[in-house]
């Protein structure tokens, strides 16, 4: 079963905004057994439109539609949906009890006749009530292919697709069973990595496909089964996984769910072991807290982070020794290190990171070249740093260092963890 998604809206084809929507819908269409055949988007135009729809209905059995569906002129969705299919608009009297009930409880000025004619529909079609928005979702079917049309809205769309679309697909069509099973690994290329379990994934079954996933420094493994028994798959991935691990045991961090991420696993681990974190980052800029506070409940285990940009600050608010930067240079395993030991010290934590280096394009007050940066991590057990040569890209070199730095808090972690 295929399925194509059509983004409607000239601000994603000027990059005005990311079309985040696609992604959402192919990751809940992939869960229940739905395999996206192609993204497409067009502008609000007519004639693109209706070109769309027709090759989309040519190719697939799915098709979703997203934006188009406010109440201004340039909105033609509906519209030319009704075209395609010889259809007329025509006012659904529950989408517009749901209009009023909206603009009685929240909106609270008066009801326009844009606002009304959000309630027409084609009228083939069966109206999704959209509880977020006045836009209504449309569900229409044409020689058993089916064509869903969703309002652009972010927020209005995924609780259309969450509440209504994937239960009416899955009431509609028999889908086989697809399961993903995802190990985040760090500090291991992507070559050396598949070298390693080369033998392991020659012996896949055909039901199981391997997808490696590299990003600046790690790599995610993304074991795939799919097929019509949920037992059969759910074993058999189970058991490959129990061989895999021998063999990466050294680099992996743990599983992945699809909202997950090593910060999120490392606070997880914190959490747990009782432990806490802090940060005093210089060349990266705060991104390794921005990260960490991502995650809700992160203030259980993370402290707080001095972004220490400039090399007063680092004299200033983490009383590193002038004396060390002029001997050694403010970008060196010194001054990480002192960074790191002081902003511990400070917040009163069990790890602390620091970051210093040269991001880039010019070498700022530091000698070494642009792409060096240390990283250290202070513990109980004392203070360590690493230098790393991450390139000459500013953006890149920022963040490997933030994916190095969470490569050596997860490796000090898992010692604690082990004992």
């Amino acid at each position: 079963m295929q399925a194509e998604i059509i983004t409607i809206g000239d601000e994603i084809l000027i990059g005005q905004i990311i079309d985040t929507n696609s992604a959402f819908i192919s990751k809940e269409l992939n869960k229940i057994g739905v395999s996206v055949f192609q993204i497409t988007s067009i502008q609000d135009e007519k004639e693109h439109i209706l070109k769309a729809l027709k090759e989309a209905e040519a190719n697939v059995d799915i098709i979703i539609i997203t934006g188009g569906l406010g109440p201004t002129k340039d909105d033609i969705t509906k519209r030319t949906l009704a075209e395609y299919f010889n259809d007329t608009l025509v006012q659904s009297d529950a989408v517009l009890e749901n209009i009023k009930s909206l603009w009685k409880n929240y909106i609270k000025q008066p009801l326009t006749q844009v606002n009304i004619d959000q309630a027409l529909i084609p009228s083939k079609s069966i109206a999704l009530m959209n509880r977020l928005g006045s836009a209504p979702g449309m569900w229409i079917e044409r020689n058993n292919k089916v064509f869903i049309s969703l309002p652009g809205v972010p927020l209005e769309m995924k609780g259309l697709i969450t509440n209504q679309v994937l239960t009416k697909l899955q009431d509609k069509f028999d889908f086989p069973f697809i399961l993903h099973k995802t190990l985040l690994t760090y500090g291991l290329g992507e070559s050396r990595l598949a070298a390693r379990i080369e033998n392991w994934e020659d012996n896949l079954p055909d039901f199981i496909k391997l997808a490696y996933l590299p990003n600046l420094g790690k790599v995610r493994l993304r074991l795939s089964g799919k097929g019509d028994s949920k037992d059969v798959i759910e074993t058999e991935i189970e058991s490959q996984i129990k061989k895999l691990l021998p063999l990466i045991s050294d680099v992996f961090v743990g599983f992945e769910d699809a909202d997950s991420s090593i910060e999120a696993v490392i606070g997880k681990q914190l959490t747990r072991l009782g432990k806490t974190l802090a940060t005093a980052e210089s060349c990266t800029g705060g991104k390794i807290a921005e990260k960490i506070t991502a995650n809700s409940g992160a203030s259980v285990y993370f402290k707080g982070s001095i972004v220490s940009y400039a090399t007063q600050a680092k004299i200033d608010v983490l009383k590193v020794s002038k004396a060390i930067i002029d001997k050694h240079s403010v970008v060196s395993s010194e001054v990480a290190e002192a960074m790191a030991q002081n902003v511990k010290q400070l917040f009163k934590t069990d790890f602390a990171l620091a970051t210093t280096g040269n991001a880039g394009p010019t070498k700022g007050d530091a000698y070494a070249e642009v792409g060096t940066v240390y990283i250290a991590i202070a513990t109980k057990d004392g203070v360590c740093s690493e230098k790393f040569s991450l390139g000459n890209h500013r953006k890149k070199v920022i963040n490997k260092a933030v994916n190095k730095a969470f490569e050596m808090l997860q490796k000090e972690i898992l010692k604690i963890d082990k004992n």
